[in-house]
């Protein structure tokens, strides 16, 4: 197993919680069978507070630090740091979005505060800008707006989710999507180091995150639960480590080096991979490129069960896509959507849960929508999902 070095930085909540966002650990995850579908447990009108799409039409949503495409959506409170929002609408037109934020507390609930108390400004605003895609097989709009910016500013730290809607006939909000996105203030600082699992039974499955916080002076009467961690593999929030205490606390140093196994992850193997960003010939992973019906279809080339295979180096993106066309000028509003036909060869159905295609690209969401269906015929599951051109990683 390896493991990159990660580095990291901690924000202040209200009331003295915190968390601890540990960037580029290098690992992944081979699949989650037990997952259930996470629309099985709301009605699409009932908000989630955390990275949900609720309109089929929307797609290839990016929220990223201006700047660098693949980053986290991660900024400094009172800095120059700003975050791009960009999404389509596969139904095309023009449609009135609307974003607005809640400030919640580190479970991810909304805190009491008003809206008043955490933001600066207007308390929601409308995205302004629009595109109509061009010369594309699927007609599509292309939204994007950047925050913060003169109209609405955020005036705390914490945990915020990024509300994006429209409106109905009464006036009331409509959601398209939600994501999370994290504000920090630089109080304490953070030593990190990823290496192999201490415990004897993970130590060849599994990598362990031990770290400690430098509180530098910044008061904190009661560590034990005023401090709140949480730990993300590859910015996933489905798997990630919230319920970690400090080992030890010396003076001004907090320590998490556990050899219990608490601080642990999976390691897995690499990320798999496809390139989309030309349909005009075959690119990495693509077995197949048709035209029917008025779309393009592109088949990958058979994967394989990797569960009790050798780790192979193989330099990815950390689970992320990167939205990118080679046979046009701009993938914004020239990218294809086009519909991709996944398979993967099993001897036999799951007698329970399920399998999933899943990355940063559907926001690690498990739903019907990318749910793999079992083959008889061919022996293995299957999915095809609709995708924008560009690189992908997966799950």
């Amino acid at each position: 197993m390896t493991a990159k070095k990660a580095s990291g930085c901690l924000f202040k909540q209200i009331i003295l919680f915190f968390s601890i966002w540990i960037f580029s650990v290098h690992f992944s995850q081979e699949a989650y069978p037990n997952n259930p579908d996470s629309s099985e447990y709301y009605s699409e009108a009932q908000i989630h507070y955390d990275n949900h799409t609720y309109k089929k039409e929307i797609r290839s949503v990016e929220l990223y630090k201006s700047g660098f495409r693949l980053s986290d959506p991660l900024i400094q409170l009172n800095s120059s740091d700003i975050l791009n929002l960009e999404f389509d609408d596969l139904k095309g037109n023009i449609k009135e979005y609307y974003y607005s934020f809640i400030h919640c507390n580190a479970n991810w609930e909304p805190t009491e505060l008003w809206a008043n108390e955490y933001l600066e400004g207007m308390l929601e605003d409308r995205i302004t800008n629009y595109d109509f895609s061009f010369n594309t097989r699927k007609a599509y709009t292309h939204y994007w707006t950047s925050f913060p910016n003169e109209r609405i500013a955020l005036k705390l730290s914490g945990n915020y989710l990024l509300k994006v809607f429209t409106r109905n006939e009464d006036g009331d909000e409509d959601l398209a999507f939600t994501r999370r996105f994290l504000v920090f203030e630089p109080k304490v600082t953070l030593e990190a180091n990823i290496r192999r699992a201490t415990t004897i039974e993970e130590s060849e499955t599994h990598q362990e995150i031990d770290f400690m916080i430098h509180t530098n002076g910044y008061r904190i009467d009661a560590p034990f639960q005023d401090i709140r961690v949480t730990i993300l593999q590859n910015n996933r929030w489905d798997n990630a480590l919230t319920t970690l205490k400090p080992y030890m606390v010396k003076g001004d140093l907090l320590d998490y080096s556990f050899d219990n196994g608490s601080n642990q992850f999976k390691g897995g193997n690499e990320f798999r991979h496809f390139d989309l960003k030309s349909i005009r010939y075959l690119t990495d992973k693509v077995k197949e490129i048709s035209y029917e019906e008025g779309e393009y279809h592109i088949t990958l080339w058979e994967t394989e069960r990797r569960t009790f295979k050798v780790y192979l180096r193989d330099d990815d993106i950390n689970g992320r896509f990167l939205l990118k066309t080679e046979d046009e000028l701009s993938v914004e509003t020239m990218g294809e959507y086009v519909s991709v036909h996944f398979f993967l060869p099993y001897a036999a159905p799951l007698t329970h849960g399920n399998l999933y295609v899943a990355g940063g690209f559907n926001a690690w969401q498990y739903t019907p929508e990318n749910r793999m269906t079992y083959n008889f015929t061919r022996r293995g599951y299957e999915a095809t999902l609709t995708l924008k051109q560009g690189y992908y990683n997966y799950l």
